[in-house]
């Protein structure tokens, strides 16, 4: 068995770490920017304590495919740190729970360093998710210039 891989994927926010945590609690900011595009959320809960749900009805690249992403929050340290578990109803065993650590840093003056790490992956999706944080921190990026 391959052992379990970590992506990492660091970026510069238009927004002080308040502002950019808070897009990762409201329901309809996720919208706009959580998952890759073409796949899009088609629905969301958030329970935003520790043990509190988080769900990701995913529209897999647009093709109608519906992906379950289900985890539940380990630790919230506002405006620093969000963590919580992530499975895919997709993977061979949609049981596997993955980690994912999101920390907020000040960085120059009214921007953040936020940076996702996710670990205990599939050794298989490692290119998969690193490129698809990748995108979706884009897409924050471009949903706060917006704003």
């Amino acid at each position: 068995m391959t052992e379990p891989v970590t992506v990492r994927v660091q970026r510069i926010m238009p927004a002080v770490p308040d502002v950019v945590f808070g897009e990762w609690l409201d329901v309809e900011s996720l919208a706009d920017w959580m998952c890759p595009r073409p796949s899009r959320c088609v629905a969301i809960t958030v329970e935003p304590q520790v043990g509190g749900k988080l769900r990701f009805d995913v529209d897999h690249d647009g093709t109608g495919t519906i992906v379950l992403i289900i985890g539940h929050f380990l630790e919230i340290d506002r405006p620093r740190l969000l963590r919580f578990t992530w499975s895919n109803s997709n993977w061979p065993d949609p049981t596997m729970a993955s980690v994912v650590n999101v920390t907020f840093k000040p960085h120059g003056e009214g921007e953040t360093l936020m940076e996702i790490e996710h670990s205990l992956l599939p050794a298989y999706e490692q290119e998969n998710f690193h490129n698809g944080w990748a995108l979706t921190a884009e897409q924050l990026e471009a949903v706060l210039r917006a704003r």
